[in-house]
């Protein structure tokens, strides 16, 4: 089902506001996602990271340009793959960033508005969207434990105590995104 209403939700109305409607389906997804597996408060940082880490995967993976109500379950392996430890996520949303930024000049410079590359427009507030949730994901920098000061990658007696280091927050989004999808 295309993400589209009545009213130039697609960008190419009179002068209209172009509502990002793929971007926040995809934020939806993603939050109820986190939601449903409760692993942290709704308002912390760690939440958000998820969230946004989450949202870049179903949103990046949606190569036909549809995000489909219906297709959200048969879609949870495909995106446990992509947020599995060993897969190279960040190279994978570097990659799908640049593309779709290739895609959407592309057609800017062909100058067909009405056109489309995979569902998303010239006048794209999806992908500006996306590109402004991985550049937060890149420059924020949370306190997680330091699994790898620990003998054995276990941590410490309580939650606040061990050793901490400072990452991206996608580095702490990923995997949280990760456990969430297999608890839903």
């Amino acid at each position: 089902m295309p993400h589209r209403g009545q009213e130039s939700t697609d960008g190419t109305g009179d002068g209209e506001l172009a509502v990002p409607m793929a971007w926040l389906y995809a934020e939806y997804i993603a939050d109820e996602l986190l939601r449903s597996g409760d692993l942290m408060p709704t308002t912390s940082f760690e939440f958000r990271a998820g969230r946004d880490a989450l949202a870049l995967t179903v949103f990046l993976s949606d190569t036909d340009g549809e995000l489909s109500g219906i297709r959200v379950i048969t879609q949870l392996e495909t995106w446990l793959s992509l947020t599995a430890y060993d897969q190279p996520w960040q190279e994978w949303v570097q990659k799908r960033l640049a593309d779709l930024t290739a895609d959407t000049a592309a057609v800017s410079a062909t100058a067909t508005v009405s056109a489309t590359t995979a569902g998303r427009t010239t006048a794209d507030p999806d992908l500006a969207l996306a590109r402004s949730a991985w550049r937060w994901l890149q420059e924020t920098e949370l306190l997680a434990p330091d699994l790898n000061a620990v003998p054995g990658g276990a941590a410490g007696a309580g939650e606040d105590e061990g050793p901490k280091v400072w990452i991206p927050a996608w580095q702490l989004g990923l995997p949280l995104g990760h456990l969430a999808i297999h608890l839903f």
